[in-house]
C-alpha cells in the first residue's frame, strides 16, 4: 500500500478511472484543505479495435501502471459495473475492469468502486442527474473554465471527486490495509 509521501500531509491524490476497452478515461486529483480539489492530470488510454482482446488489455494495464508510477496516487476510484443494456459490451468492460483492478493491486493501491448513480448523487445531489450537469459541476468544483474533454476523462475526474466526498479520511488507515493476495474492495452504497 502506498504511503503519503507529499510534503503536504493533508493532501491525498486520487486516480479516477472510467473503464472500457477502446477508451479508458483517467483523472488525477489532489484533495486540498477545505473540501477543495485540484486536477493534476486527465486524459484517455486508447486501444485499436484492430488489436486482439489480449493485446488491448495488455496496453491498458501497461499504460495504467505508467500513470500510477508517474502520478503516485494513494487510491483508485473505478466505475462499478451496474447495468448494461448491451451484453456485447459488458464482457469487454468487465475484462478491462479486471485488468485495472489487478494493476492497482500490483501497485499496492486500494481500489474503490462507485456506480454512476452514486457519482451523480455525490456531485449534484440528484442520483439521476444528466451527464451535462455532472460535467458542469465537476468543472465548477475544480475551478475549470469549461467542461473537461473527452467525456471519458470527465467521467474519471467525477469518479475521483466522488471518492473524495465519500471518504471518511484522507487516506485509508493502516489497520484497514490488506496484502494484495487478500484485497477486499470497499464498495460503498
Amino acid at each position: 500500500m502506498r504511503q503519503l509521501v507529499s510534503n503536504q500531509s493533508s493532501t491525498t491524490r486520487i486516480l479516477g478511472i472510467d473503464p472500457g476497452t477502446a477508451t479508458v478515461g483517467y483523472g488525477v486529483i489532489d484533495c486540498l484543505p477545505a473540501n477543495s480539489y485540484e486536477c493534476v492530470a486527465a486524459g484517455i488510454i486508447q486501444t485499436s479495435k484492430d488489436l486482439c482482446p489480449g493485446e488491448r488489455l495488455r496496453i491498458i494495464r501497461n499504460d495504467l501502471l505508467t500513470l500510477i508510477d508517474e502520478y503516485a496516487p494513494h487510491v483508485l476510484a473505478l466505475e462499478a459495473i451496474f447495468f448494461f443494456k448491451n451484453a456485447k459490451t459488458l464482457v469487454p468492460v468487465a475484462q478491462a475492469r479486471g485488468v485495472i483492478l489487478e494493476a492497482a493491486a500490483s501497485a499496492g493501491i486500494a481500489a474503490y468502486e462507485y456506480t454512476p448513480m452514486q457519482v451523480k448523487l455525490q456531485l449534484t445531489g440528484f442520483g439521476r442527474a444528466d451527464k451535462q450537469l455532472v460535467q458542469l459541476t465537476v468543472a465548477k468544483l475544480l475551478g475549470h473554465e469549461g467542461i473537461f474533454r473527452p467525456d471519458d476523462a470527465a467521467d474519471a475526474i467525477a469518479l475521483a471527486v466522488c471518492h473524495a466526498r465519500m471518504s471518511l479520511t484522507p487516506a485509508a488507515p493502516a489497520q484497514e490495509r490488506q496484502s494484495a493476495t487478500s484485497r477486499v474492495l470497499d464498495v460503498r452504497t
